[in-house]
């Protein structure tokens, strides 16, 4: 192996991963002046969206639970006659298109995996192991968009790793479809969306029976609510101006409410009670968990309190036995190439404590993208990231201040931030936010459309020439008419009164 040594250019960045996030970072970075170099472990771009490659929890056939509107960026959609709802190979395919429109292909490097990044100086070390050999080059910057779920979590439950089902114990991101466990007795243990779509899907494809333990109850939302993808509705600017405005517990009423006239509470079908506060209980996204709860083709059970042999033991002193398990039980951040120094700094307890999800202020000229726990779509909130930075190094907007970063990693959010949460802090970074009084004829759409990526491309820098009919096409794609919808004229009453109320 040859062992090669660059300098750096004040252009050149390195971006880590060639999924969503690496994609977008490489794009808006190119169009800012930069060079990017994209370092892609796998042999084919995509990451997660790549199915079968190590690094890759999504299963084949798999499909998005965010829509074709937001599961996009804002230079291109999806070919006509994609799936509402797209499928793996559906949203592969478009990375690729996507990478090729923006002529990223020559920089990416695939088969090529980073083993260190470190400070060299004003720059940046990158040490990595590829086709042509090892090689360690200094970029002026780095964007780490490694992925934020490919390192499983395994609970601390007795006995696990001497289950003897003849199914053995998988995560969900080992997870490859029903068929390996046709006609046998599998338990689904957590309640995060990947194990009520597991379950479901496990309840549907034969499976003798399917069990589904959680610590505790989540509230469900539907994929479809009468004919509209979900995060078109429950992701809206609305949303963010009321959550930022409203009272908590006033904000967290109207979500119930919204709830329970999609789907009712998980106790009418059969499940437990969530916690009447939803934020404490959280949400979960499915179209078929609670249908298939009330057929009795799930049933949802207590933690596991014990495993022996093949039986399981719950919290409520129950024991039944399984012949597979399959954790849902979520991800750890796993920055493995951060030498000590970098990742002590950036992640002090075992997880990312950043500027706006984003920037620290000891270590400039390094950016993480996509690396947060988020709930709803996340290719506007990637594009978004990627132009804030983009547009941070490059002088297009202000760089975030040392004091301004400092206070920013003292931030609260929640756990799993919404997405218009993590929208609206990028796309205030990013200086691209739309005033919906500078676009009167869009209020609508705005306000209570979807969070499109072209809406973002309305003012700011790069605007489009045809993002306003483009954000009216994204506003009005589900809808069976374009007259507002019940309640949406009281919506944008209350959210008139509330930009009075801040302005004041």
């Amino acid at each position: 192996m040859s062992l090669t040594f660059f300098r750096h250019d004040p252009r050149a960045v390195a971006v880590i991963g060639a999924g969503p996030g690496g994609l977008a970072a490489a794009a808006w970075l190119k169009r800012a002046g930069f060079r990017p170099t994209v370092f892609e472990a796998a042999s084919r771009l995509g990451g997660q969206w790549n199915a079968g490659q190590p690094l890759s929890g999504v299963w084949p056939g798999m499909r998005a639970n965010t829509s074709r509107v937001t599961t996009a960026f804002s230079d291109l959609d999806h070919a006509p006659g994609t799936p509402v709802f797209p499928a793996q190979e559906d949203v592969l395919a478009y990375l690729e298109r996507y990478a090729r429109q923006q002529d990223l292909t020559r920089a990416i490097r695939l088969d090529t995996r980073v083993e260190r990044v470190a400070r060299d100086g004003a720059g940046w070390l990158v040490a990595s192991d590829g086709p042509d050999g090892r090689r360690q080059e200094v970029f002026a910057r780095v964007v780490v968009a490694s992925g934020r779920y490919n390192a499983p979590r395994r609970p601390d439950i007795p006995g696990l790793s001497g289950f003897t089902g003849a199914g053995g114990v998988i995560h969900s991101f080992d997870y490859q479809g029903a068929a390996a466990h046709r006609g046998r007795d599998v338990l689904v243990a957590g309640c995060s969306i990947s194990a009520l779509e597991i379950a479901c899907e496990l309840a549907q494809g034969g499976a003798r029976s399917v069990t589904l333990a959680c610590r505790r109850m989540r509230w469900i939302a539907p994929k479809l609510v009468r004919g509209v993808p979900n995060d078109l509705i429950a992701f809206t600017r609305f949303a963010a101006i009321a959550g930022a405005t409203l009272p908590p517990s006033a904000f967290a009423d109207a979500l119930k409410a919204m709830i329970l006239d999609w789907t009712g509470s998980p106790a009418q079908v059969g499940a437990p009670a969530p916690d009447a506060d939803v934020f404490a209980a959280g949400l979960a996204l499915s179209q078929n968990f609670l249908p298939l709860v009330a057929e009795g083709r799930i049933r949802v059970r207590p933690w596991i309190e014990r495993i022996e042999g093949h039986a399981v033991a719950f919290t409520d002193h129950a024991m039944s036995v399984y012949d597979a398990i399959v954790l849902g039980t979520g991800y750890d951040v796993s920055l493995p190439f951060l030498d000590d120094e970098t990742r002590s700094t950036a992640c002090p307890e075992g997880d990312l404590r950043l500027h706006g999800l984003t920037f620290h202020p000891d270590l400039p000229g390094l950016a993480f993208l996509g690396l947060y726990p988020q709930a709803g779509p996340y290719f506007p909130t990637l594009e978004l990231q990627a132009r804030w930075i983009a547009y941070a190094w490059s002088g297009a907007v202000p760089m975030p201040s040392e004091a301004q970063m400092r206070a920013g990693l003292d931030a609260v959010l929640p756990p799993e931030p919404p997405m218009h949460l993590a929208a609206a802090i990028f796309a205030a970074g990013a200086g691209v936010e739309p005033d919906p009084r500078r676009h009167p004829a869009l209020e609508h759409a705005l306000m209570l459309g979807p969070l499109s990526p072209v809406s973002y491309r309305l003012s700011g820098p790069d605007p489009l020439p045809d993002a306003p009919e483009r954000t009216l096409a994204a506003a009005h794609a589900f809808r069976h008419d374009t007259t507002p919808a019940p309640g949406d004229a009281e919506k944008l009453a209350l959210l008139r009164t509330l930009r009075t109320d801040a302005a004041a």
